[in-house]
Protein backbone atom coordinates (compact mmCIF):
# COMPACT_ATOMS: atom_id res chain seq x y z
CA UNK A 1 0.00 0.00 0.00
CA UNK A 2 2.60 3.09 0.97
CA UNK A 3 4.45 1.75 -2.27
CA UNK A 4 1.75 2.43 -4.36
CA UNK A 5 1.00 5.53 -2.72
CA UNK A 6 4.67 6.38 -3.25
CA UNK A 7 4.59 5.78 -6.32
CA UNK A 8 1.49 7.97 -7.11
CA UNK A 9 2.87 10.77 -5.38
CA UNK A 10 5.93 10.46 -7.47
CA UNK A 11 4.18 10.50 -10.59
CA UNK A 12 2.00 13.40 -9.71
CA UNK A 13 5.77 15.00 -9.17
CA UNK A 14 7.17 14.40 -12.24
CA UNK A 15 3.70 15.32 -14.12
CA UNK A 16 3.58 18.73 -12.61
CA UNK A 17 7.64 19.12 -13.62
CA UNK A 18 6.90 18.12 -17.45
CA UNK A 19 3.79 20.55 -17.72
CA UNK A 20 5.62 23.13 -16.27
CA UNK A 21 8.50 22.96 -19.15
CA UNK A 22 6.51 22.58 -21.65
CA UNK A 23 4.17 25.52 -20.42
CA UNK A 24 7.19 27.48 -21.18
CA UNK A 25 7.90 26.24 -24.35
CA UNK A 26 4.06 26.40 -26.12
CA UNK A 27 3.62 29.97 -25.19
CA UNK A 28 7.01 30.83 -27.15
CA UNK A 29 5.92 29.21 -30.33
CA UNK A 30 2.87 31.95 -30.44
CA UNK A 31 3.42 34.13 -33.37
CA UNK A 32 3.96 37.33 -32.19
CA UNK A 33 6.46 39.44 -30.50
CA UNK A 34 5.23 40.98 -26.68
CA UNK A 35 7.37 43.69 -27.21
CA UNK A 36 5.75 44.88 -29.96
CA UNK A 37 2.38 44.65 -28.52
CA UNK A 38 3.22 46.39 -25.39
CA UNK A 39 4.37 49.30 -27.16
CA UNK A 40 1.20 49.41 -29.05
CA UNK A 41 1.55 46.62 -31.60
CA UNK A 42 1.96 47.83 -35.63
CA UNK A 43 2.94 51.56 -34.52
CA UNK A 44 5.27 53.06 -36.84
CA UNK A 45 6.55 55.35 -34.46
CA UNK A 46 8.28 52.72 -32.24
CA UNK A 47 11.89 53.20 -32.42
CA UNK A 48 14.28 50.11 -32.62
CA UNK A 49 15.72 51.61 -29.11
CA UNK A 50 12.31 51.48 -27.56
CA UNK A 51 11.57 47.91 -28.33
CA UNK A 52 15.05 46.67 -27.33
CA UNK A 53 14.56 48.86 -24.57
CA UNK A 54 11.46 47.07 -23.68
CA UNK A 55 12.95 43.44 -24.67
CA UNK A 56 15.36 44.39 -21.66
CA UNK A 57 13.11 45.30 -19.32
CA UNK A 58 10.89 41.83 -19.29
CA UNK A 59 13.89 40.00 -19.72
CA UNK A 60 12.92 38.66 -23.97
CA UNK A 61 16.74 39.75 -25.02
CA UNK A 62 17.88 37.01 -22.70
CA UNK A 63 18.00 33.43 -25.05
CA UNK A 64 15.44 31.00 -24.38
CA UNK A 65 17.67 28.22 -23.78
CA UNK A 66 18.49 27.87 -20.87
CA UNK A 67 18.27 31.48 -19.25
CA UNK A 68 14.87 32.20 -19.48
CA UNK A 69 13.83 28.27 -19.06
CA UNK A 70 16.19 27.94 -15.72
CA UNK A 71 14.84 31.50 -14.38
CA UNK A 72 11.31 30.50 -14.91
CA UNK A 73 11.54 26.67 -13.36
CA UNK A 74 13.82 28.35 -10.14
CA UNK A 75 10.92 31.40 -10.16
CA UNK A 76 7.89 28.38 -10.68
CA UNK A 77 9.23 26.29 -7.88
CA UNK A 78 8.98 28.89 -5.27
CA UNK A 79 6.18 29.91 -5.95
CA UNK A 80 6.47 32.85 -8.49
CA UNK A 81 4.66 33.31 -11.29
CA UNK A 82 6.17 36.54 -12.33
CA UNK A 83 4.57 40.24 -13.63
CA UNK A 84 1.97 40.35 -16.60
CA UNK A 85 2.61 41.90 -19.66
CA UNK A 86 -0.64 43.33 -20.19
CA UNK A 87 -1.68 44.47 -16.40
CA UNK A 88 2.00 46.00 -16.00
CA UNK A 89 3.16 45.95 -12.67
CA UNK A 90 1.09 43.43 -11.19
CA UNK A 91 1.54 39.89 -9.73
CA UNK A 92 0.09 36.97 -12.21
CA UNK A 93 -0.73 35.20 -9.16
CA UNK A 94 -3.26 38.03 -8.11
CA UNK A 95 -4.58 38.32 -11.34
CA UNK A 96 -5.64 35.02 -10.91
CA UNK A 97 -6.77 34.60 -7.49
CA UNK A 98 -8.86 38.03 -8.30
CA UNK A 99 -10.76 35.73 -11.44
CA UNK A 100 -10.68 32.76 -9.99
CA UNK A 101 -13.90 33.25 -6.79
CA UNK A 102 -15.95 33.79 -10.41
CA UNK A 103 -14.73 30.94 -11.85
CA UNK A 104 -15.18 28.63 -8.79
CA UNK A 105 -18.58 30.23 -8.09
CA UNK A 106 -19.66 29.61 -12.41
CA UNK A 107 -18.11 26.04 -12.98
CA UNK A 108 -17.86 24.51 -9.39
CA UNK A 109 -21.89 25.04 -8.83
CA UNK A 110 -22.65 23.54 -12.86
CA UNK A 111 -20.73 20.40 -11.44
CA UNK A 112 -22.29 19.84 -8.69
CA UNK A 113 -25.81 20.11 -10.10
CA UNK A 114 -24.49 17.62 -13.07
CA UNK A 115 -23.28 15.08 -10.71
CA UNK A 116 -26.62 15.09 -8.73
CA UNK A 117 -28.74 14.77 -11.37
CA UNK A 118 -26.53 13.29 -13.96
CA UNK A 119 -25.47 10.24 -11.51
CA UNK A 120 -28.91 9.99 -10.72
CA UNK A 121 -30.11 9.95 -13.94
CA UNK A 122 -27.37 7.70 -15.87
CA UNK A 123 -27.79 5.10 -12.89
CA UNK A 124 -31.90 4.74 -12.72
CA UNK A 125 -31.61 4.56 -16.82
CA UNK A 126 -28.74 1.52 -16.38
CA UNK A 127 -30.73 -0.35 -13.56
CA UNK A 128 -34.17 0.06 -15.80
CA UNK A 129 -32.39 -0.56 -19.20
CA UNK A 130 -34.87 -0.83 -22.04
CA UNK A 131 -37.30 1.72 -20.34
CA UNK A 132 -39.25 4.85 -21.74
CA UNK A 133 -36.75 6.58 -19.20
CA UNK A 134 -33.89 4.55 -20.26
CA UNK A 135 -34.80 5.63 -24.17
CA UNK A 136 -35.34 9.03 -23.16
CA UNK A 137 -32.32 9.98 -20.68
CA UNK A 138 -30.10 8.16 -23.44
CA UNK A 139 -31.00 9.96 -26.37
CA UNK A 140 -31.21 13.15 -24.63
CA UNK A 141 -27.78 12.71 -22.94
CA UNK A 142 -26.12 11.80 -26.42
CA UNK A 143 -27.58 15.15 -27.45
CA UNK A 144 -26.78 16.86 -24.96
CA UNK A 145 -22.97 15.37 -24.46
CA UNK A 146 -21.78 16.17 -28.16
CA UNK A 147 -22.95 19.51 -28.33
CA UNK A 148 -20.33 22.42 -27.31
CA UNK A 149 -21.15 24.34 -24.30
CA UNK A 150 -20.65 27.39 -25.90
CA UNK A 151 -23.42 27.09 -28.46
CA UNK A 152 -26.17 26.28 -26.13
CA UNK A 153 -24.77 29.03 -24.32
CA UNK A 154 -25.69 31.58 -27.06
CA UNK A 155 -28.92 29.93 -27.31
CA UNK A 156 -29.76 30.55 -24.12
CA UNK A 157 -28.92 33.80 -24.33
CA UNK A 158 -31.14 34.55 -27.47
CA UNK A 159 -33.95 32.89 -25.73
CA UNK A 160 -34.13 33.51 -22.25
CA UNK A 161 -31.73 37.08 -22.54
CA UNK A 162 -32.44 38.49 -25.69
CA UNK A 163 -36.03 37.02 -26.43
CA UNK A 164 -38.06 37.02 -23.34
CA UNK A 165 -35.51 39.34 -21.08
CA UNK A 166 -35.67 36.73 -17.87
CA UNK A 167 -32.12 36.47 -17.24
CA UNK A 168 -29.19 39.55 -18.21
CA UNK A 169 -26.98 37.86 -21.17
CA UNK A 170 -23.59 39.67 -19.52
CA UNK A 171 -21.57 40.00 -16.93
CA UNK A 172 -22.07 39.44 -13.35
CA UNK A 173 -23.04 42.50 -11.78
CA UNK A 174 -25.83 45.21 -13.31
CA UNK A 175 -25.35 48.81 -13.15
CA UNK A 176 -25.46 49.99 -9.45
CA UNK A 177 -25.86 47.11 -8.25
CA UNK A 178 -24.52 46.91 -4.31
CA UNK A 179 -22.09 44.26 -3.39
CA UNK A 180 -22.81 42.69 0.05
CA UNK A 181 -26.46 43.15 0.05
CA UNK A 182 -29.56 40.85 -0.79
CA UNK A 183 -30.27 42.95 -3.74
CA UNK A 184 -26.46 42.73 -5.03
CA UNK A 185 -25.97 38.67 -4.25
CA UNK A 186 -29.80 38.20 -6.41
CA UNK A 187 -28.77 40.29 -8.70
CA UNK A 188 -25.30 38.25 -9.08
CA UNK A 189 -27.36 34.68 -8.75
CA UNK A 190 -29.50 36.15 -11.73
CA UNK A 191 -26.40 36.79 -14.14
CA UNK A 192 -24.95 33.21 -12.88
CA UNK A 193 -27.91 31.55 -13.89
CA UNK A 194 -27.53 31.24 -17.48
CA UNK A 195 -24.04 30.32 -17.58
CA UNK A 196 -24.07 27.63 -14.94
CA UNK A 197 -27.23 26.25 -16.81
CA UNK A 198 -24.88 25.97 -20.06
CA UNK A 199 -22.38 23.82 -18.02
CA UNK A 200 -24.27 22.24 -16.46
CA UNK A 201 -26.51 20.57 -19.59
CA UNK A 202 -22.92 19.59 -21.15
CA UNK A 203 -22.02 17.94 -17.93
CA UNK A 204 -25.16 16.23 -17.56
CA UNK A 205 -24.72 14.72 -20.21
CA UNK A 206 -21.54 12.99 -19.76
CA UNK A 207 -22.22 11.53 -16.48
CA UNK A 208 -25.72 9.74 -17.58
CA UNK A 209 -23.94 8.14 -20.58
CA UNK A 210 -20.71 6.81 -18.39
CA UNK A 211 -23.34 6.14 -14.99
CA UNK A 212 -25.20 4.19 -17.23
CA UNK A 213 -23.28 2.08 -18.81
CA UNK A 214 -21.45 1.44 -15.62
CA UNK A 215 -24.75 0.38 -14.17
CA UNK A 216 -25.76 -1.79 -17.76
CA UNK A 217 -22.71 -3.95 -17.39
CA UNK A 218 -23.75 -4.41 -13.38
CA UNK A 219 -26.42 -5.96 -13.79
CA UNK A 220 -25.48 -8.37 -16.07
CA UNK A 221 -22.66 -9.72 -13.77
CA UNK A 222 -22.93 -13.41 -12.17
CA UNK A 223 -22.70 -11.84 -8.87
CA UNK A 224 -26.27 -9.90 -9.54
CA UNK A 225 -28.20 -13.24 -11.06
CA UNK A 226 -26.66 -14.75 -7.46
CA UNK A 227 -27.90 -11.68 -5.56
CA UNK A 228 -31.41 -12.30 -7.06
CA UNK A 229 -31.39 -16.16 -6.44
CA UNK A 230 -30.32 -15.46 -3.38
CA UNK A 231 -34.23 -13.51 -2.35
CA UNK A 232 -32.60 -10.09 -2.44
CA UNK A 233 -35.23 -7.10 -3.15
CA UNK A 234 -34.36 -4.71 -6.03
CA UNK A 235 -33.47 -2.03 -3.53
CA UNK A 236 -30.77 -4.78 -1.55
CA UNK A 237 -29.31 -5.74 -4.96
CA UNK A 238 -29.04 -1.96 -5.83
CA UNK A 239 -27.53 -0.83 -2.94
CA UNK A 240 -25.02 -3.72 -1.47
CA UNK A 241 -24.11 -5.01 -4.75
CA UNK A 242 -24.54 -3.18 -7.61
CA UNK A 243 -24.34 0.74 -6.81
CA UNK A 244 -21.03 0.55 -5.35
CA UNK A 245 -19.33 -1.38 -8.55
CA UNK A 246 -20.91 1.12 -10.87
CA UNK A 247 -19.74 4.17 -9.38
CA UNK A 248 -15.97 3.27 -10.33
CA UNK A 249 -16.24 4.86 -13.68
CA UNK A 250 -18.36 7.63 -12.69
CA UNK A 251 -15.83 8.75 -9.62
CA UNK A 252 -13.21 9.03 -12.66
CA UNK A 253 -15.35 10.98 -14.53
CA UNK A 254 -15.92 13.37 -11.06
CA UNK A 255 -12.61 13.86 -10.24
CA UNK A 256 -11.45 14.59 -13.73
CA UNK A 257 -14.07 16.86 -13.80
CA UNK A 258 -13.82 19.08 -10.89
CA UNK A 259 -9.92 19.10 -11.94
CA UNK A 260 -11.33 21.49 -14.63
CA UNK A 261 -13.25 23.51 -11.93
CA UNK A 262 -10.58 25.73 -11.24
CA UNK A 263 -9.28 26.26 -14.94
CA UNK A 264 -13.12 27.20 -16.21
CA UNK A 265 -15.04 26.91 -19.07
CA UNK A 266 -13.10 29.42 -21.29
CA UNK A 267 -15.70 29.12 -23.88
CA UNK A 268 -18.68 29.57 -21.88
CA UNK A 269 -17.33 32.52 -19.71
CA UNK A 270 -16.69 34.53 -23.24
CA UNK A 271 -20.19 34.26 -24.52
CA UNK A 272 -21.42 35.78 -21.19
CA UNK A 273 -18.57 38.09 -20.97
CA UNK A 274 -18.14 36.44 -17.45
CA UNK A 275 -15.03 37.82 -15.14
CA UNK A 276 -13.14 35.16 -14.35
CA UNK A 277 -10.12 32.60 -15.26
CA UNK A 278 -11.52 32.22 -18.79
CA UNK A 279 -12.01 36.09 -19.66
CA UNK A 280 -8.69 36.16 -18.37
CA UNK A 281 -6.82 33.85 -20.80
CA UNK A 282 -8.69 35.09 -23.76
CA UNK A 283 -6.90 38.69 -22.72
CA UNK A 284 -4.16 37.05 -22.16
CA UNK A 285 -3.53 35.53 -25.52
CA UNK A 286 -5.11 38.93 -27.42
CA UNK A 287 -1.70 40.32 -25.54
CA UNK A 288 0.78 37.34 -25.72
CA UNK A 289 0.84 38.26 -22.00
CA UNK A 290 3.31 35.16 -21.27
CA UNK A 291 3.49 34.54 -17.44
CA UNK A 292 -0.04 35.26 -17.08
CA UNK A 293 -0.73 32.12 -19.66
CA UNK A 294 2.09 30.13 -17.90
CA UNK A 295 0.20 30.45 -14.58
CA UNK A 296 -3.39 29.94 -15.98
CA UNK A 297 -2.23 26.70 -17.75
CA UNK A 298 -0.04 25.77 -14.40
CA UNK A 299 -2.95 26.15 -12.50
CA UNK A 300 -5.07 23.99 -15.54
CA UNK A 301 -2.47 21.41 -15.24
CA UNK A 302 -1.86 21.38 -11.24
CA UNK A 303 -5.53 20.88 -10.85
CA UNK A 304 -5.70 17.89 -13.42
CA UNK A 305 -2.84 16.50 -11.84
CA UNK A 306 -4.24 16.77 -8.45
CA UNK A 307 -7.83 15.07 -9.93
CA UNK A 308 -5.80 12.49 -11.06
CA UNK A 309 -4.37 11.72 -7.45
CA UNK A 310 -7.84 11.78 -6.04
CA UNK A 311 -9.05 9.14 -8.52
CA UNK A 312 -6.15 7.02 -7.70
CA UNK A 313 -7.06 7.17 -4.16
CA UNK A 314 -10.74 6.67 -4.52
CA UNK A 315 -10.14 3.50 -6.62
CA UNK A 316 -7.99 2.32 -3.99
CA UNK A 317 -10.82 2.78 -1.52
CA UNK A 318 -13.70 1.36 -3.70
CA UNK A 319 -11.58 -1.74 -5.35
CA UNK A 320 -9.62 -4.01 -3.27
CA UNK A 321 -7.87 -5.46 -5.87
CA UNK A 322 -6.56 -1.96 -6.75
CA UNK A 323 -4.92 -2.18 -3.20
CA UNK A 324 -3.45 -5.47 -4.36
Amino acid sequence: MSRRLGRIFLRAIVTLLMVATLNFILFRVIPGDPASLLLGGARTSVTAEQMEAQRQNWGLNRPLFPDQMVDYLTATLHGDLGYSFKFRGRQVSDLILERLPATVALVGLAQLLAILCGVVLGIYAGWRRGGAVDHIATGASLALYSTPSFWLGMILVVIFSTALGWFPGYGAHSPGAVSGSLDGLLDYMRHLALPVTAVTLGLIGQYVVVARAAMSDVVTEDYMVTARAKGLSNGQMLIRHAFRNAMLPVVTLITLNLGYVVAGAITVEAVFAWPGIGGLTVEALNARDYPVLQGIFLLLGASIVVANLVADLAYGLLDPRVRQ
